[in-house]
Formats: structure tokens, sequence, C-alpha cells
């Protein structure tokens, strides 16, 4: 009778526990409705879960009762179905990913998720795993750099660091962290550079030797972060940059282009602006022709130009093809 007891008030600690997951907070009489017992249960129940590391605080007032805060150590955790999978997938490919360090880490986690997962969950993830294939990151990230960066951006507290550009040329640099930015294969900081007066973003392995100097600046009409950097990446770092009218939805034509190739601009319903960059013009021309979508040239002047070359020349090699296909 005392098992089946004890049996009892272990899966009742844990239908409480994941209550308070899924819901900031809870009236006692609620949960003791929820759970089939007394308030007077639900207060012991709360103050067994506090003894295993959980902070359960009581919120006083009308619309009171129990939230589920954090503590100093990590306690135990419930996890659904879904969000058991999601963990596992992800520790997956954190093992491999942009932060450095962390590999060794997540693997750990994977290990001890792994031991605990019901079999038709470990079916699941077992075959996401083998589906889904990462591609390799290009620079791993330091976990401390993206920490303190993490806590200059919530702080706005000012930064000093090296900082070495595409070109290899290392200067000094003095800047309010704003936001952190990952595109997958690397990360960016976007912050206001003192010295320039102006925003920038700076790629995170390029950073050298960063300093917090305690004083802290909020900037004003900070940018959208993740298009500021969309756009550095696909536009302002070439030498050429083009705007075009794209004669179709921008949910279409952001299938096609990535944030790292081109930043899309709705205008309306069937049309958009994309805004792109490359090394050559004839390279933007070659890619908005493979878009296979019809197009209105809107600047540089010069793009038109090249459209109409290389399209000179594409239709001298068709006609020469066909010649020689003839005879």
């Amino acid at each position: 009778m005392a098992e089946t007891s004890l049996a009892e008030s272990a899966e009742r600690l844990l239908r409480l526990l994941s209550l308070l997951t899924v819901r900031r907070c809870w009236r006692a009489d609620d949960l003791a409705e929820r759970l089939h017992v007394t308030p007077r249960t639900v207060r012991r129940d709360v103050g067994r879960l506090r003894g295993l590391g959980y902070q359960v605080r009581a919120v006083p007032g009308p619309g009171g009762g129990y939230e589920l805060g954090a503590g100093s150590a990590l306690p135990p955790m419930l996890l659904d179905d879904e969000a058991a999978v999601a963990v596992a997938v992800g520790l997956r490919f954190a093992a491999g990913g942009t932060v450095a360090g962390t590999a060794e880490a997540a693997v750990r986690a994977m290990a001890v998720i792994d031991r605990v997962l019901p079999d038709r969950l470990r079916r699941r993830v077992a075959a996401l795993q083998s589906a889904v294939v990462p591609l390799p990151v290009a620079t791993p990230v330091d976990p401390d750099l993206l920490g303190l960066l993490a806590l200059a951006c919530r702080d706005s507290e000012r930064l000093r660091s090296s900082y070495t550009d595409g070109d290899g040329r290392t200067s000094n640099r003095h800047a309010v962290p704003f936001r952190l930015v990952s595109t997958g294969r690397r990360w960016y900081l976007v912050a206001r550079d003192l010295d320039r007066d102006g925003w920038r973003s700076f790629r995170l392995d390029r950073i050298a030797d960063p300093r917090t100097t305690g004083i802290r600046t909020r900037p004003a009409d900070p940018p959208d972060a993740a298009r500021f950097v969309a756009e550095g990446v696909s536009t302002r770092g070439y030498p050429h940059q083009a705007r075009v009218l794209l004669h179709a939805p921008a949910h279409k034509v952001a299938e096609l282009v990535p944030p790292t190739v081109g930043v899309v601009e709705a205008t309306g319903e069937r049309e958009c602006v994309l805004v792109t960059g490359a090394y050559r013009l004839d390279m933007i021309a070659v890619h908005l022709a493979n878009l296979g979508i019809a197009f209105t040239l809107l600047w540089p002047p010069e793009l038109r130009t090249t459209c109409a070359e290389l399209s000179k020349r594409l239709a001298e090699a068709a006609a020469g093809d066909s010649d020689s296909v003839k005879t």
C-alpha cells in the first residue's frame, strides 16, 4: 500500500511539474482541480519540488499563485515528446556546430537523453539524424567570446578590441555592441562603431582581445540586425551592387534567394525588389537569368549594357550550335 502511494505521489509530482512548465502562473485551486487533490496537497508537492532544486515561486495577489523560475543550479527537467525530439536532434547538430568547444558537452547530453528516450521517440530521432546532413562550419566561434559579446549587447556596454578585415588589415576598434547574428555558417556582431560614427557588422572570428570598458551607452536608431548583416554579406561587401524589380511575390523570391545572396523587399502582392552584389556585373546578370522570373533593371545603368552584351554572346553561341548541327 505504501509503495502504491509513493508511486502515485511521484506521478503527481511529475504532472505538477509539467503543468508549471506550460503556463507562467497557476492558482493553487486550479492546480488542485487538475491534479484531483486538495490545495494543501499542492502546497506540500510544491515544497517537494523546491527540495529537488526547482525554484517554484509564490506569487501574491488576487491573480497570484505559483510560477516556475530559474534557480542557481540545474534541476531535473521534464520534456514532452515533441520537446524531447527537438532537443535530441538539436544536440546532434550542436556537436558539430558553430560554437567551438561545445561538441563534447553536446555528445554527453545526447548520451543522457538517448538513455531515457522511449523506443518510439528514439526511432524518430534516429530517422531525422540519418536523413539530415549539416553543412560544415566555416570557422567555429569561441564560446567565451560569444558569451562576453552577448552580455555586452544586453547591457549596451562599450567594447574595445582589435579587428582584422577581409584584406588582412588589423585595427583597434571601439564600439557599442547591439546584436549577435548567425547566418548558419558564421557569426556576426552588429555594433555602433564609435570611432567611425556608424553601424558596422564584425565577423566574430576576426575579433581579437575583446575588453568591456564598464561604460554603458544605448545608441539611438539601431538597425534591423538581421537585415543589416544580410545586406553586408550579400551586397555592401562587393564592388558592384544592383537593385532589380522582380515580377513575383516576395515570399516566392525569398525561396530562391537566401539572405546571404540578396535582400528581398516586398513592394506589392506580386512584385518585390532584390538588392544584391557581386564581384562582376555579369555575375549578377547570370544570377537574375537563372531565377526564371521576369525582371526590370533599376540600378545601376551599366547593368543594362552588361545584360545586352551577355544576351548577344548567348544568342551567337546558340546560333553557332544550330549551324553546326545543320551541317
